[in-house]
């Protein structure tokens, strides 16, 4: 099923948690609303759900709209962040829960959560308990009945945040096969913009109840645009500029004192105009070889100024002029790099990308 929301707004008293919000989610794809605590990616969910009813706006479930709709008439699986399941009730009372309120036939109900409970791999579990059961079981359950019922579309808030980071990275691979097998449109609540990255189609990154970018894993990665959204997915070097020249798809600016060509398609830069210039670190090398500037790389000079260990990878902080650059470099004996030593570093070129400032 398809999920429209055409400019949602929500109060809560004084506090904006949703402002003229507008989202198009496509027929089985797996969606993404990313961002921090407060921004208003749970309150989405429980709108679209039923839940809470927003002050003003449209949504539309197959272009059916459901404003009026109760919760319970919607058919939408929901999957909270600490499970919600019924502590005195069996997996099987758990997961049947649902079929029991839309009092289907005892056969079929015991046939559907038979096959829910194969589908998230845990069948022989029917009798046990919640508090007979790990984190990661747990949060099965919970995934169990939220799809038995044959959901519309799947609600997902931050269901993976109680578990340990091994079991995190598990559950990913598993509630992604899932989704797929099952070819049902999703969409999940988060912060964590690996885990966005590793499960969607489609990301919406969203700040203070709006969003800021809608778009594939890749392009909100590798072309964000806004300032917020490179800062916020994954880590970016920023660097204040000065708009010198505009060239069709180009944009001159000086950047580090030199006069720079930047790829561009946005047309609303102007001539003087400050700008912002980011790259991520994994993209600024380090030439410990003397390499000079290629066709691909923008090359400058600077001084260490310190480091730190990011997992296989050392970030180094290099300062050219009043500006510190950070630089991902894989470290060996051989190619380790003491503070306070001059080195080049490169650019790649086509990984610059303009923002406004």
């Amino acid at each position: 099923m398809s999920l429209s929301l055409h400019e949602i707004t929500k109060r809560f008293g004084d506090v904006v948690a949703l402002d003229n919000l507008s989202l198009d989610v496509r027929r089985g794809e797996f969606f993404t609303l990313l961002g921090p605590s407060g921004c208003g990616k749970s309150t989405t969910l429980k709108i679209i759900a039923g839940f809470y009813k927003p002050d003003r706006g449209k949504i539309y479930i197959d272009e059916e709209l459901v404003n009026n709709v109760p919760p319970y008439e919607r058919n939408l699986g929901y999957v909270f962040q600490n499970y919600a399941l019924f502590p005195h009730m069996s997996v099987f009372e758990n997961v049947a829960y649902g079929l029991k309120a839309k009092k289907l036939p005892r056969d079929e109900i015991r046939r559907r959560v038979k096959e829910a409970l194969e589908l998230v791999g845990l069948e022989g579990f029917e009798d046990r308990r919640p508090d007979q059961l790990s984190g990661g079981q747990q949060q099965r359950v919970a995934l169990a009945r939220a799809i038995v019922i044959n959901p519309k579309i799947l609600l997902l808030d931050e269901p993976l945040s109680n578990l340990d980071a091994k079991l995190r990275l598990y559950m990913r691979t598993e509630l992604k096969k899932i989704q797929r097998e099952l070819k049902i449109t999703a969409i999940y609540v988060t912060h964590d913009q690996d885990e966005a990255r590793t499960l969607s189609d489609r990301i919406a990154v969203m700040k203070s109840g709006k969003i800021e970018q809608v778009g594939s894993p890749h392009e909100i990665f590798y072309n964000p645009r806004t300032r917020y959204v490179a800062d916020f997915v994954g880590f970016s070097n920023f660097i204040e500029s000065i708009v010198k020249d505009i060239k069709r798809d180009r944009v001159v600016i000086d950047l580090l004192g030199r006069p720079t060509e930047i790829m561009s398609d946005n047309e609303e830069f102007k001539l003087g105009e400050k700008v912002i210039v980011t790259i991520r670190p994994e993209f600024v090398k380090i030439l410990t070889g003397g390499e000079a500037a290629t066709d691909s790389l923008y090359v400058f000079e600077g001084i260490v100024e310190g480091k730190n260990y990011i997992g296989s990878v050392v970030r180094y902080q290099i300062r050219i002029g009043n500006t510190v650059i950070m630089a991902d470099h894989i470290e060996t004996p051989r190619t380790a790099i003491e503070i306070g030593r001059r080195v080049k570093i490169g650019f790649e070129k086509e990984m610059l990308r303009i923002l406004k400032g």
